[in-house]
């Protein structure tokens, strides 16, 4: 017996898994309209659906459209973020900062509270 055509074609839809590493759910567009009907149109149309258990939100379903552009604008601040790390770091990493570092880890109690109180004066 053949099977249908719809379940023998090779998709090209990504793995997606959990935080967890367990990969998606895959339900067919047709057989998810059959059992979601309204909920479906509504995510394909661009919106999104959260799906609550005794008023508690459990998940959002969205279309790929929509989880590629939340994606997209999450790499964005996460690059961002990378280059201010990356400048603090190089900061870091200068012969006056290894010097002072080096300076304060060899430096008595009595020392750093002095540096601490020199510090806050500058501040105020």
């Amino acid at each position: 017996m053949a099977l249908p055509r719809s379940r023998t074609r090779q998709t090209s839809a990504p793995a997606i898994r959990n935080r967890r590493g367990e990969l998606a759910v895959r339900v067919s567009a047709s057989e998810a309209k059959n059992k979601l009907g309204e909920v479906l149109d509504s995510v394909l149309r661009g919106g999104m659906v959260l799906i609550t258990k005794h008023e508690t939100p459990k998940a959002v379903l969205l279309s790929m459209e929509e989880y590629g552009a939340l994606s997209s604008a999450a790499h964005g601040r996460l690059d961002a973020l990378n280059g201010e790390f990356d400048a603090l770091l190089a900061g870091m990493q200068t012969a006056k900062a290894r010097a002072g570092m080096k300076a304060a880890f060899a430096a008595s109690p009595r020392q750093l509270g002095k540096a601490a109180v020199a510090a806050a004066r500058k501040r105020a």
